[in-house]
């Protein structure tokens, strides 16, 4: 089945904020195609199924924060509150509270678009480890390298020209 978002615009709505990856309630209630007081209301009333783990409100200097990085001048307009983060455990139980068609198929392209995020990092850490194994060989073999490099900058530089000798000399027989 097709959804109806493709899966770049959510990743380009996955935010870093209290080193947990989230997904904003104004973000959320634009892709479910709610208004966000309705998102926020449908979580109000079943606020027994989103601990702090799942969704918190963001302080007044997150959202400035976030508003600074975003560099949108419309961003949010007018609120009388800062906006709800939801964790992907969050987003998923988002699903059993919003009932559409609409959030069902939305919900399964966030969850795609986290599970990519999470083996974007996974191979970047893994990258990570590899290279900082190799410069923990090469601290190990430092006095070595150094030697070779020290041989073939001797080997790239030109030779020394013969000197001629000067004068009238004689070879020793030899006998």
């Amino acid at each position: 089945m097709k959804t109806p978002v493709p899966v770049e615009m959510i990743e380009r709505k996955i935010y870093l904020i209290r080193g947990e990856k989230v997904m904003l309630s104004s973000d959320l209630a634009q892709l479910y195609g709610v208004e966000p007081k309705v998102l926020i209301q449908a979580v109000k009333r079943n606020i027994d199924r989103f601990p702090e783990d799942f969704m918190f409100q963001l302080t007044n200097q997150e959202f400035i924060n976030l508003k600074s990085q975003i560099v949108t001048s419309s961003w949010g307009g007018l609120r009388r509150a800062n906006p709800y983060a939801f964790t992907e455990q969050g987003v998923a139980m988002l699903s059993s509270v919003l009932r559409s068609k609409q959030a069902v198929h939305v919900n399964i392209a966030i969850m795609r678009a986290f599970v990519k995020l999470r083996e974007i990092l996974s191979i970047n850490k893994e990258l990570a480890h590899k290279l900082a194994q190799l410069e923990r060989k090469i601290e190990n073999h430092d006095e070595e390298i150094k030697l070779i490099f020290d041989a073939i900058r001797q080997l790239m530089s030109p030779p020394e020209p013969k000197r001629k000798r000067i004068g009238f000399f004689q070879e020793k027989d030899e006998k």
